[in-house]
């Protein structure tokens, strides 16, 4: 079986951010992969379900935990387009994910790195390698189109 680069995951994550953006929610978009398999996915519904817990990461890891009927995600990869905020990092974190892939940092809520580091933190019980920036101009732009659209609009 072909084994798939990271710019590859973060093209599908993106495709979620895609589906984010065209219903009015912040574009991010997050996959789950195992074993070269997609077994989660992703996007912001934060406005749609009004649950400010409704982010693409938290979609995504209770589809994986659901595919592989187990809460920890152990041999993953989780690939999203915007740095994972507190709350993200943490569920990442419960779930034992080993290694977040992301598009661009968030120097508002990151929290691998950013602003915090819960990914990373040496008092927890776990941790995730970050690695960072991949296929970021294309993440990053459509944040910036999407809240300078927002702004226009208000």
């Amino acid at each position: 079986m072909l084994q798939q680069g990271h710019e590859y995951w973060m093209s599908v994550a993106f495709r979620e951010a895609e589906k984010a953006y065209s219903k009015g929610e912040v574009p991010v978009g997050a996959v789950i992969v195992h074993e070269n398999q997609i077994i989660g996915r992703g996007h912001n519904q934060i406005e749609a379900l009004q649950d400010p817990t409704a982010h693409a990461e938290i979609i995504a890891i209770t589809a994986a935990t659901q595919s592989l009927n187990s809460r920890r995600l152990l041999e993953t990869i989780l690939y999203v387009t915007l740095e994972p905020c507190a709350m993200c990092a943490g569920a990442i974190v419960l779930a034992r994910i080993p290694l977040i892939v992301f598009g661009t940092h968030d120097p508002k809520s990151g929290a691998c790195g950013s602003v915090l580091n819960v990914a990373q933190n040496s008092k927890l019980n776990h941790r995730a390698e970050v690695l960072a920036g991949i296929n970021q101009d294309q993440c990053a732009s459509i944040l910036k189109d999407f809240f300078r659209k927002l702004r226009n609009t208000n």
